[in-house]
């Protein structure tokens, strides 16, 4: 009994476990972001407001001296991650559309215009009942894999002006998106499955899009009002550790 108890302890303490969670919004400043394709965060488009990021809608944001609309853009995390688990929280107004990118190229994204916005999985954010996305297939609404897969029919989605938690897990080839607790998309880059949606998709013309990589993270610029609040990530052993 003793030597059973001391090799199971062994191999717990032998078994890689995720790292801590670190943040990657301090609340207050843009630090450890930038934009896409950029050294900086586009001005006017995004700002720090009550401790959030909030996306400006482009309507509202100034103009430049010479009358012509600020450039926006998505907005990315100098760091790069392989295999991790992110949380945070969002909420958008009435219409509006986002997203949060993962397993993000900067060289990709910016080698075709529009040359800052990122290419990358995308956990859809969406005001379902407003935006015409919706209608275009379940594929397109809050929570799914964009253009790829649906959210299950069980989704807990709060209403428009109230935060959402998002939680994604990239772990190996196996991907997973939670909203409000609830996991609603689960998916594997290896499988069939995978290979038959990625045909179908948007996607399919971009060389290297599905394969994984250690890539940024980027809150979506979309041209509507959404805020981020709470933003943190740990990094997971690496597959090759399991």
């Amino acid at each position: 009994m003793v030597l059973r108890t001391m090799v199971l302890l062994a191999l717990a303490m032998a078994a890689p476990t995720p790292a801590d969670w670190q943040p990657l919004f301090d609340g207050q400043t843009f630090a450890g972001w930038r934009g896409v394709g950029r050294d900086e965060i586009p001005a006017e488009h995004w700002v720090i407001e009550a401790g959030t990021i909030r996306k400006v809608a482009s309507g509202a944001v100034p103009t430049a001296a010479d009358g012509q609309p600020l450039e926006g853009g998505d907005i990315m995390t100098i760091a790069t991650y392989e295999n991790f688990e992110l949380e945070l929280e969002w909420k958008i107004a009435p219409g509006a559309n986002s997203g949060i990118k993962y397993n993000v190229s900067e060289a990709m994204s910016t080698s075709s215009p529009p040359e800052h916005a990122a290419l990358g999985f995308e956990y859809q954010i969406l005001d379902d009942d407003r935006h015409p996305d919706a209608q275009v297939g379940p594929n397109r609404t809050a929570g799914g894999l964009y253009d790829l897969y649906a959210p299950t029919a069980g989704k807990r989605l709060k209403p428009v002006g109230e935060f959402n938690h998002t939680r994604i897990v990239f772990d190996g080839t196996h991907g997973e998106h939670w909203l409000n607790g609830v996991k609603v998309v689960a998916f594997d880059l290896e499988s069939e499955d995978f290979a038959e949606k990625f045909k179908k998709s948007k996607y399919l013309s971009v060389p290297g899009f599905a394969d994984k990589r250690k890539g940024h993270i980027v809150l979506q610029d979309h041209g509507d009002d959404v805020w981020f609040r709470n933003i943190r990530i740990r990094e997971l052993p690496s597959r090759l550790m399991k």
